[in-house]
C-alpha cells in the first residue's frame, strides 16, 4: 500500500519560512516524478514543484521561483520543500504527490492530474 505522509506546515509571518516534508512508504522515490500541490479555499489545485527524482531534474511555478526548493532524499526515500521569502499568498493546503511518468516540461509536472498517488495535505498559513 502506497502512502505519502507530507509534514511541515504550520504558521508563519511574510517572510518567514517552513519546510514541507513527503514520506514514501510502499513506493520508492527513486525513479519517480514528485510533485508538490497547492489548494486554496474556492481555487483550484495548482502545481509549485516538480522533481524527475532521476537526476534531480526540479521544475517550478513561476509564482514560486527562487523562493522554493524542491528536494530529495533517496535514503530517506522523503521529498522536501523548502519554502523562503513565504507571502500571504502562499497559503493553502499543500500536497504531495507521485507518480510512474514523467514528461521534459515544467508543464508536464505542475500537473495535479499527470500524478497517481496523493498525500493528505499540510496546512501552512502566511500572516502578513
Amino acid at each position: 500500500q502506497v502512502q505519502l505522509v507530507e509534514s511541515g506546515g504550520g504558521s508563519v509571518q511574510a517572510g518567514g519560512s517552513l519546510r514541507l516534508s513527503c514520506a514514501a512508504s510502499g513506493y520508492t522515490i527513486n525513479s519517480a516524478s514528485m510533485g508538490w500541490f497547492r489548494q486554496a479555499p474556492g481555487k483550484e489545485r495548482e502545481g509549485v514543484a516538480g522533481l524527475r527524482t532521476y537526476g534531480g531534474i526540479t521544475y517550478y511555478a513561476d509564482s514560486v521561483k527562487g523562493r522554493f526548493t524542491i528536494s530529495q532524499d533517496n535514503a530517506k526515500n522523503t521529498v522536501y520543500l523548502q519554502m523562503n521569502s513565504l507571502k500571504p499568498e502562499d497559503t493553502a493546503m499543500y500536497y504531495c504527490a507521485a507518480t510512474s511518468g514523467y514528461g521534459a516540461s515544467s508543464w508536464w509536472f505542475l500537473q495535479p492530474g499527470h500524478y497517481y498517488y496523493w498525500g493528505q495535505g499540510t496546512q501552512v498559513t502566511v500572516s502578513s
